[in-house]
């Protein structure tokens, strides 16, 4: 017991800390001492509490001290141990872009060496330099060959997606600021993930699914003909004509899933096509509720328009593309309605954003709650859905979704199971909301 209390004061007056006590100590005992021979026997007793409580207060003192170094020490080793083992690269620079810290994946992945790197203050001319070129053009992410931003202006982290040519590759960085206590700007910090082979799977699987749907296309529209033109045919049997009417509906939803799949595969490539023109949108959705109208009848649903109560200006829209998104509403608004249902159209400026509003109002089976954040999800069909039509891909509503947001707007739902739904989405009266071009969907 004795060692061991004597071997741990041996390692305390061993650290760094407790060097001070080496002086402090000694020098306490010899006050101590002069106490004794030259003051009358009171006063030592009092400078030796005194002394003792000294003693006793420093090497408290120290021994906290050493314990919060030690638990730093411990922190620091710990990040250390794992920013060296990070898979992704890690680069911080001061506000004035001098290289600060560069990790060994940094090292690795820009084929660059730390010690080239750190004090070293980067310019955007350096983007011109063989070697560091890719690395200047990660740091001063404009002057990259594509850069797509993913985050909002002023948020923090900052997420661009950067990609090059020659040789490809695809990054991902994350870039925040970084402060002292006193919330003083100093640097920033930037992570890079290698997102190469990632993507490369990713655009693979999109690539066969256009290749596939494109390969498709020939013979389902083919086929599709073909079922019409003899179900037209009034000297067939009605068993036959029956037949041909299943084969030609069939056709006509195999064709409009190649469509969408294929209409998927543009969007997220980036490269749909909007050509955008001014339009007079009550008279743009008036003309497709006026097409809609047989099929409504048929059902015996019932379509009513509500024009806004004030002039409209025109709208900056590509009225191929939102057509898609607005007959897709239009049409579930009618499949997914009650027995003698309706389905009500509006349209409103907002009044205190640059917006027009539309609404697409049905009194069919609703959505429940828990499907509505998933309405706009690829494939995904609420389980009421489902039952009521157990035809459908489930890729409407993702593909509106995108297109509205090509628009410069957004798209949501309003539902309870048995009552009806509501669609909303707004579209921007100023034509600079519009997103300047298309960008490949973030994977």
């Amino acid at each position: 017991m004795m060692k061991s209390m004597l071997a741990k004061i041996r390692l305390f007056f061993a650290l760094p800390e407790a060097r001070i006590l080496w002086i402090a100590l000694p020098a306490l005992a010899v006050i101590f001492t002069i106490d004794v021979i030259y003051l009358p026997s009171i006063f030592p007793v009092l400078s030796g509490g005194f002394l003792s409580l000294a003693a006793v207060a420093m090497t408290g003192a120290v021994y906290r001290a050493a314990k919060v170094n030690q638990k730093t020490n411990v922190e620091r080793t710990q990040l250390k141990a794992i920013i060296l083992a990070m898979s992704d690269s890690l680069i911080l620079y001061d506000d004035n872009f001098t290289v600060l810290f560069f990790n060994p994946a940094a090292e690795k992945l820009f084929g660059i060496g730390a010690g080239e790197l750190i004090g070293k203050q980067l310019t955007p001319q350096d983007a011109e330099k063989p070697r560091l070129r890719r690395f200047a053009q990660v740091i001063f992410s404009s002057l990259a060959p594509t850069m797509v931003s993913r985050s909002a202006a002023g948020t923090y982290p900052q997420v661009v997606d950067i990609s090059f040519d020659t040789p490809s590759a695809e990054f991902r960085t994350y870039t925040s600021p970084v402060a002292d206590e006193k919330g003083k700007l100093f640097g920033f910090m930037k992570i890079v993930r290698d997102r190469t082979r990632e993507v490369a799977l990713i655009k693979s699987k999109s690539e066969f699914i256009t290749v596939a749907s494109h390969q498709l296309r020939t013979p389902i529209t083919n086929l599709y003909w073909t079922m019409e033109s003899l179900s037209k045919d009034t000297s067939l049997t009605a068993e036959t004509q029956e037949l041909l009417k299943n084969g030609f509906t069939s056709a006509k939803q195999l064709r409009e899933t190649v469509e969408a799949l294929l209409s998927i595969s543009r969007i997220e490539e980036g490269r749909f096509g909007y050509q955008f023109e001014e339009t007079d949108i009550i008279q743009f959705l008036g003309k497709i509720m006026e097409e809609a109208l047989p099929q409504a009848r048929r059902v015996g649903i019932s379509l009513f328009f509500d024009p806004p109560k004030e002039q409209l200006p025109k709208l900056s829209i590509d009225p191929q593309k939102l057509s898609m998104a607005f007959v897709n509403l239009l049409d579930n608004a009618i499949r997914y309605n009650a027995q003698n249902g309706e389905v009500r159209v509006a349209v409103e400026k907002l009044a205190d954003k640059p917006y027009v509003q539309v609404s697409v109002r049905d009194t069919g089976i609703g959505i429940s709650q828990e499907d509505i954040d998933k309405l706009f999800q690829k494939f995904f069909r609420a389980g009421n859905a489902v039952k009521a039509q157990t035809e459908g891909s489930g890729l409407g509503l993702y593909i509106s979704q995108n297109v509205v947001r090509a628009h410069g707007g957004t798209i949501w739902a309003e539902s309870e199971i048995g009552r009806g739904t509501i669609f909303y989405f707004t579209l921007p009266t100023d034509p600079t909301l519009i997103p300047p071009k298309e960008v490949s969907m973030e994977y």
